[in-house]
């Protein structure tokens, strides 16, 4: 079992083009399953011992467990794809987990903001730059100073600190834009490179999930706020040296950290949480959030359920529909807030 564990999860990423952060969540999950199958001094048992019964003890267990049915729900769909793989490599006759229900979880309606509560969001991240701390404050290192001795030159180095907590705003207004203009997924946004921007058409690739490729626009806003980050990256390049080194990683990146490397997913994530504590709202923003908005926000001014469907990359339509019902809910509270008789 262990040998086509291994086998199946480099058939995901070489045949499959599954993301790492799949592979990942696979691998952990077959190894989960595997872990509970052999407790300590056993051996697992082979492919053909696994029953549909055996992989319910495993469910129930992690029931038992306290996990969640979202949870359950992907580790089920990894098994079912796992012996899938087995059946059609010849190893099985039938997949076992195909006789296991999937936990029925519940309907989620993605919380959004309105259109204009995100303008407001936005606007105010443009002008918040007075004063106020934004940004993370660039490195004594990255901003080629030398050792400070006086105070002439410590003032100066304070002063080139504001300078980048203000470079790193344009780059943070960029991206946050550029979420909301193309409803990307942090991981198609950090993995954007410049090969892939048609700035003329304001048009982007993107590699999605399955590193399937859709093309998607972005609008006039994001194009401002993209315009004011270059000169900004271009600095953040030079200033730790990459920009000579034509053939490195991150030269091509899109948006880069405060040293010069490609932004992560999990930066992106704080820049989001950041954003809203300098706002001092009460919102559970995420960068997730940004993409419901804008689905919700195209819907519910006319665009197409399928259009909205191709600019998002969803494979399935009913994972776009969800939006529909986040539209209607936003109707109730307007008419609630409005109607006299509500």
């Amino acid at each position: 079992m262990i040998e086509a564990i291994a086998k199946y999860l480099e058939y995901l990423q070489s045949v499959k083009n599954s993301s790492p952060h799949t592979v990942l969540n696979y691998r952990k999950d077959l190894e989960q399953f595997v872990a509970y199958l052999s407790p300590p001094g056993t051996r697992p048992p082979g492919l053909t011992g696994v029953t549909h019964l055996i992989i319910r003890e495993f469910v129930a267990h992690l029931h038992d467990y306290g996990l969640r049915k979202s949870s359950i729900a992907r580790k089920l769909a990894a098994l079912r794809s796992f012996f899938k793989y087995c059946v059609r490599e010849g190893h099985l006759k039938e997949n076992p987990a195909r006789l296991v229900p999937t936990p029925k979880l519940p309907k989620r309606i993605p919380s959004v903001l309105s259109a204009e509560e995100m303008n407001g969001f936005l606007n105010q991240l443009g002008g918040s730059g007075h004063g106020a701390p934004i940004g993370r404050t660039m490195p004594k290192k990255a901003m080629l100073l030398t050792p400070a001795s006086d105070a002439k030159a410590e003032r100066k180095q304070t002063n080139s600190a504001k300078a980048g907590e203000g470079l790193l705003l344009r780059r943070d207004r960029a991206l946050l834009e550029l979420l909301y203009a193309a409803g990307l997924r942090v991981s198609e946004l950090t993995g954007l490179n410049l090969t892939d921007m048609d700035q003329k058409e304001r048009i982007l690739r993107v590699r999605g999930k399955g590193s399937k490729e859709r093309i998607v626009p972005y609008g006039a806003k994001a194009q401002e706020a993209l315009e004011k980050y270059w000169p900004v990256r271009r600095l953040l390049l030079e200033q730790t040296g990459r920009a000579s080194n034509k053939q490195g990683p991150n030269v091509e990146a899109v948006f880069l950290n405060y040293s010069g490397r490609r932004l992560t997913q999990r930066s992106v994530g704080r820049i989001v949480k950041k954003y809203v504590r300098i706002a001092n709202v009460n919102w559970d923003l995420h960068p997730h959030s940004l993409r419901h908005a804008f689905a919700t926000h195209l819907l519910a001014d006319g665009a197409d359920l399928r259009a909205i469907q191709e600019l998002l990359g969803h494979q399935s339509l009913s994972t776009t529909q969800k939006y529909t019902h986040a539209s209607i809910r936003q109707l109730m509270d307007i008419y609630d807030k409005a109607h006299p008789h509500a």
